[in-house]
């Protein structure tokens, strides 16, 4: 425990660049928001649990070294980059067809929700696992922390702090948008929301697809 405790000066930093990545908005955490106030506390926290899921599948593969392979192998990676810009570009057309619809929203809207459990969780894993930026960010908070000859405690340490700190963010976002006051300001500009993230899809889609990796 000494020997790990002694590269806490390369885990704070470390720390820090994921906690200004969790907290910054992104397609991850734009879909919580918007999946709380569309469908309520219950579909944002599952949807929380995949986007953890698929950030803990970054992390592992970042500490193992499978993500500098995916690195090494420039078509897996775009192989990953084309997926993952098609599945943004799904979800604006998803949202696209919110905005269109004449339908009132419930006034019960967690008892409401037309998503499954299971397309939730395989949504939020999706807009994560499908991001090729969370393998290079993973990459380097793992390479700041755990410096060459480091032992395998550390790796954990600085993934499990990260974790718990990622999970507490995003039911965080989950619990405050759900809330009665943010489902009365949904309610009064629902359109306006849904369409504001109909293009911030696409926008994240479209960027995607054209970067270089």
């Amino acid at each position: 425990m000494h020997d790990t405790l002694s590269y806490l000066p390369q885990i704070v930093p470390a720390y820090i660049a994921y906690l200004i990545a969790v907290i910054s908005p992104g397609p991850a955490i734009m879909a919580i928001v918007s999946t709380s106030m569309t469908h309520g506390r219950r579909a944002g926290m599952t949807i929380s649990v995949g986007i953890f899921a698929g950030s803990f599948t970054w992390a592992c593969a970042a500490a193992l070294g499978l993500a500098t392979i995916l690195q090494t192998y420039a078509i897996a990676l775009e192989i990953l980059k084309v997926f993952g810009g098609i599945y943004l570009l799904y979800l604006a057309y998803k949202t696209f067809k919110a905005v269109r619809s004449n339908g009132d929203l419930p006034q019960a809207i967690e008892q409401k929700t037309t998503l499954s459990t299971r397309a939730l969780l395989l949504r939020g894993y999706g807009i994560h696992v499908t991001n090729p930026k969370a393998i290079f960010a993973w990459l380097a908070i793992i390479a700041l922390g755990m410096p060459q000859g480091a032992p395998p405690s550390v790796a954990a340490l600085i993934i499990g702090v990260c974790m718990a700190t990622g999970f507490t963010v995003f039911m965080g976002y989950a619990l405050l948008f759900s809330t009665p006051h943010a489902l009365k300001v949904y309610r009064s500009i629902r359109r306006w929301i849904e369409g504001a993230m109909a293009a911030f899809y696409c926008f994240a889609g479209l960027k995607l697809l054209t970067s270089r990796i």
